[in-house]
């Protein structure tokens, strides 16, 4: 017994007639009659007792099995348009990982625009470092992420899409605001505030101080990438943030722009080597993002 077998019993039935039945499935009607009599052998009931020409009534057990068979045929067909949406990327549930501050600032509006257009898309977000959404998508949790370029390599795919551009945040009044522009070593004798040891602009920031001679700084860790600019309004340090971050700048700071390779910090599409090119309605909006996101890029 099978699902054809089954529609095909259902069509009987509802159109009274094996000829319209075997019409509208596009089947000869001696296909129609061997299903059936292959249907009743397999289930060892009779269902459809034949009279004269084409009448026939159902039996009991063709009553039954009728009414119970319905829900089955329907729900195969919702399943097998389900799969159909599925292929063809209108439907599923993509599971995203996402680094700040792309998460918060650039991708709400976004994603409002891509599921309007693909209401039947689902989308979980989850927020972490890159280390951490890495090891997600190594373990089949995540479907890709938007983050940094990850330090391991070949099981996983990255793809770059823009640059965060960096600047300094100050408050108005501070030394280093009487300067257009500057450069890692005016940062030394003034108190940085940084973000958590996991965060790769900090470790960016690091790697540029090692290569200017290894810098001493005067830190202050802040948990929260997005938090740095409050504390830098109470006076409390300054910080190298993404400008999208203090776009307005906010009254009583200013911002000062960044020599060097301090500027920016590469953001793309991170996933499982295995997993690219990404399927169904991840790869709808992969291909989404990626219009959406490279248009800001400062390659």
């Amino acid at each position: 017994m099978d699902f054809k077998t089954l529609k095909t019993f259902q069509m009987i039935v509802k159109y009274g007639s094996f000829a319209r039945a075997a019409k509208e499935m596009n089947y000869v009607q001696s296909t129609v009659t061997m299903q059936i009599q292959k249907l009743e052998l397999d289930l060892g009931v009779q269902l459809i007792e034949r009279g004269h020409g084409k009448e026939f009534r159902l039996t009991e057990a063709g009553r039954l099995f009728h009414d119970q068979s319905m829900q089955i045929v329907k729900n195969m067909e919702q399943l097998q348009t389900s799969l159909s949406n599925l292929q063809l990327g209108e439907t599923g549930h993509i599971r995203i990982g996402v680094t700040e501050p792309t998460g918060s600032y650039r991708l709400p509006g976004i994603l409002k625009e891509f599921m309007s257009m693909y209401p039947n898309i689902r989308i979980s977000l989850e927020f972490a470092s890159t280390p951490t959404l890495t090891e997600r998508i190594l373990r089949g949790e995540l479907d890709f992420s938007l983050c940094s370029a990850p330090n391991r390599g070949n099981d996983l795919y990255f793809e770059r899409l823009f640059q965060e551009e960096f600047v300094a945040l100050m408050p108005k009044d501070h030394p280093l605001a009487l300067k257009a522009v500057l450069a890692p070593e005016d940062i030394r004798g003034y108190r940085l505030l940084i973000t958590a040891e996991t965060c790769p602009y900090r470790r960016r920031l690091e790697m540029v101080m090692q290569e200017m001679g290894n810098l001493s700084l005067d830190t202050m860790e802040i948990g929260s990438m997005t938090a740095l600019k409050f504390f830098v309004e109470n006076g409390l340090g300054i910080a190298l943030i993404p400008k999208i971050l203090v776009e307005p700048t906010a009254a009583g700071t200013t911002i000062r722009t960044l020599s060097g390779n301090l500027i920016y910090m590469t953001v793309g599409i991170l996933c499982k080597a295995s997993a690219y090119p990404l399927q169904f309605a991840s790869q709808r909006l992969y291909q989404f993002l990626k219009l959406h996101l490279s248009e800001q890029s400062t390659f």
